[in-house]
């Protein structure tokens, strides 16, 4: 076998072309010539919409929601409103409609998150990482049942013993691992890493604009242990249990927002407290058999057991009035009043299960998938929430009464009450076919197949056919065309069949979303550095949409299938070596998505993006290399405001002021691997020390993640309170590890 590399950047989609040619000898044997567009990683993938992420960077962006999803959110299809939380939206889409894969194994998310805050680390530990693949739309089969995007993560083997570690102001990890025994031909035969964190953002919370008492808790701990009883067998174990409590007593919160011609004050006095917990803990077992380069089978057997707790009861009283700008003295009160807060809300999910998954590559041009999943699941939802308003001494909502001697309901404002239990079973299976080729001089790829699921719970059977063709013409530009969609449903789970009365509603249906998106590739290079510049179309048609509210990251939809939509845009990257050396990109997007509840007419979603620009830039000074710098910006118009649960959504139409973040990034290598500098003495024992700062909301801007929403009992008039973001924060970094 013939092997040509060609020098492509490495953000390029694994391409392989071959041409057979037939040759006239006696034993008639063919020639195949393959391809290469880039070197072959682990978690090989044929998707054509995958971008791959380098682990290197995601470890090295400033964020504070953490390494992958940060980096994550500098491309152009992904967007998210606030810097706490490592969720995202892609391409119109919400919170809950992207798929998150460790090694090909579905994880899960807690589902009780209100705020960001509450929010601790994500699940996707970077130091473990090796391979990140992101797909913002139209991917592959064997990705399951969301209509947004996927993120497949695959974690890493050691070669050999280390030690690595982090500390800073806000939390720290270490990560260990080992290779033992060899086989005959020299390979490892066990491979252990473990991996523990722990982070606490109470400093970063203090920066916001409120006296409130934090203390925010969290820990995980994971584990990928892997034996390999012949290069053919392997068996594989990935452990994951993850813990935290989140704890907030609010005092005082004080609140200027309005105009410049009416400047409002808010002014609130708080009692009481919240506690939550959750606590996830997933294992995975991987049995993966190579008996050629043609066949490879995979049997994985999982399980998941998320259990979250949700306990508060806040008391609070407030003012709302007009002030002076000049003397900053009250002129008009437009309000006074109080509300009580209350929710006991308890959750346990359970999920196991196992899945089948099978690949066969009769030569290097062609493979074939097919794969089958069984679920059993086990829900228990325990709902007690509710808020009582008081405003001029009524309890909001009110009737008008005529006789003033009379006194008025105690009414609230809302109640949601509920206890489901549900035990149902989820199957699913897919196949796909994968085929390149040459037509003519130019290079063809080919991937088409379908997935079928049905859950037992809503009785519903969904097929979803999929397809993506890939052209590059031989031209002296070099250029790649992509085309991709299919059929992509939202299957609904947790939060899709929870209504507004906290009711399972077994009538749900999957949401539905036809995809199109047509992409150009065009690679170049400048300053003789390679460069990439990729431009996506996309269409999405969306039924049987299950309208829902937005407040801070907590989605509670309506538990109706009553609502259409679409949603367009077009994204960008500019991607390469703006440094000799280093990768860095720019992205700018502009999309829109709509939907159309009970035929009222087309409305801007809560997630409408609109225009959204960001950049990851990385640097280091020439004549001292150990020096570097990289820095993350953010511009994204506002989104909707939303709408208050229970309420019109035709009638909050308005959207929250321009997100607009700058996070830095500083720091010197004292031993870097790479310049091979002589150690002496203790110092020997280190690979790589590294002391960084860095500086999270470089410009101190305070954005909007919500509104709380105030209403004046005299009018009904509900004002809009800005529920502002953390401020600018220093944070000391120090990484090592141990040779």
């Amino acid at each position: 076998m013939k092997k040509l590399v060609l020098p492509l950047s490495l953000m390029v989609p694994a391409l392989v072309f071959s041409q057979v040619r037939k040759k006239k000898d006696t034993m008639k044997t063919a020639n195949i010539e393959e391809v290469v567009f880039q070197k072959q990683v682990t978690g090989k993938t044929n998707d054509l919409t995958t971008v791959k992420i380098s682990a290197k960077d995601a470890q090295n962006v400033a964020s504070i929601s953490g390494g992958i999803e940060g980096i994550i959110k500098t491309l152009p299809s992904v967007n998210s409103n606030t810097e706490l939380s490592s969720q995202y939206m892609v391409r119109g889409g919400n919170y809950d409609e992207n798929l998150i894969y460790i090694n090909d194994i579905e994880i899960y998310r807690p589902f009780l998150i209100r705020n960001s805050q509450q929010e601790g680390l994500s699940i996707i530990n970077p130091d473990m990482v090796s391979t990140v693949n992101f797909s913002a739309g139209g991917f592959e089969p064997r990705y399951g049942d969301k209509m947004s995007s996927a993120l497949n993560i695959y974690y890493r083997e050691p070669e050999k013993f280390e030690v690595s570690g982090e500390a800073s102001l806000i939390g720290g990890r270490l990560t260990t691992g080992f290779a033992a025994g060899k086989d005959q031909d020299g390979n490892r035969k066990f491979t252990a890493l473990f991996s523990g964190r722990y982070r606490n953002t109470n400093l970063v919370l203090n920066t916001l604009n409120e006296d409130t008492d934090f203390n925010p808790k969290y820990t995980d701990f994971q584990t990928y242990l892997n034996y390999h009883f012949s290069p053919k067998l392997t068996l594989s174990f990935i452990g994951f249990y993850s813990n935290n409590d989140y704890e907030m007593i609010p005092k005082a919160r004080e609140v200027d927002f309005g105009s410049l011609q009416q400047p409002l004050k808010l002014n609130v006095a708080y009692g009481g407290r919240e506690n939550d917990k959750y606590k996830n803990m997933m294992g995975t077992a991987s049995l993966n058999f190579k008996p050629s380069d043609k066949w490879r089978f995979t049997l994985d057997a999982f399980a998941y057991q998320n259990r979250e707790r949700e306990y508060y009861s806040i008391a609070s009283a407030y003012v709302l009035q007009t002030y002076d700008p000049v003397t900053g003295d009250p002129v008009t009160s437009y309000d006074s009043g109080g509300q009580i807060e209350h929710a006991r809300n308890d959750l346990f999910v359970k999920t196991y299960g196992a899945q089948f998954r099978t690949r066969f590559s009769p030569n290097v041009n062609t493979d074939i998938e097919v794969g089958f999943k069984y679920e059993k699941e086990n829900l228990k939802d325990l709902t007690n929430e509710w808020r009582l308003v008081d405003s001029a001494g009524y309890s909001i909502p009110h009737e008008a009464f005529i006789d003033p001697r009379n006194a008025a309901d105690l009414n609230l404002m809302y109640n949601i009450a509920g206890k489901n239990h549900i035990q149902p079973t989820r199957m699913s299976a897919y196949a796909q076919y994968s085929q390149k080729f040459f037509w003519g001089s130019n290079k063809v790829f080919v991937n088409a197949g379908a997935r079928v699921a049905h859950w037992s719970f809503n009785n519903e059977t969904i097929f979803s056919p999929r397809a993506q063709f890939a052209i590059k013409p031989d031209w002296d530009t070099d250029m790649l065309f992509r085309l991709s969609g299919g059929v992509y449903y939202q299957a609904p789970f947790y939060k899709e069949i929870k209504d507004l009365e906290g009711n399972f509603n077994s009538s749900i249906q999957s949401q539905r979303s036809i995809q199109a998106i047509l992409a150009n590739d065009y690679e170049f290079y400048m300053y003789d550095r390679p460069f990439k510049l990729t431009t996506e179309l996309y269409y999405k048609k969306m039924n049987d949409l299950i309208p829902y509210y937005m407040d801070n990251v907590r989605i509670r939809y309506t538990g109706k299938n009553n609502a259409s939509g679409y949603a367009y845009g077009i994204d960008t990257r500019l991607f390469g070596e703006f440094v000799p050396g280093v990768d860095s990109w720019l992205s700018a997007s502009y999309a829109r998505v709509y939907e159309n509840i009970d035929g009222k007419g087309n409305i801007p979603r809560p997630t409408d993006q609109r225009f959204r620009f960001a950049m990851f830039y990385q640097d280091y000074m020439p004549k001292f290399p150990a020096m570097r710098v990289n820095l993350t910006l953010v511009y994204a118009l506002g989104l909707p405001t939303g709408a208050p649960v229970f309420t019109d959504p035709y009638q909050y139409q308005k959207t929250l002021p321009s997100y607009k973040r700058v996070d830095l990034g500083l720091s010197y290598a004292f031993i870097d691997p790479k310049e091979k500098k002589n150690t002496y003495g203790f110092w020997e024992n280190f690979d790589e020390l590294t002391l960084g700062v860095q500086v999270f909301n470089a410009f101190n801007i305070r954005n909007t993640v919500s509104n709380q929403w105030i209403t004046d009992a005299n009018t009904n008039f509900m004002y809009p309170v800005p529920v502002r973001l953390t401020g600018r924060f220093f944070n000391v970094k120090l990484e090592f590890r141990i040779k």
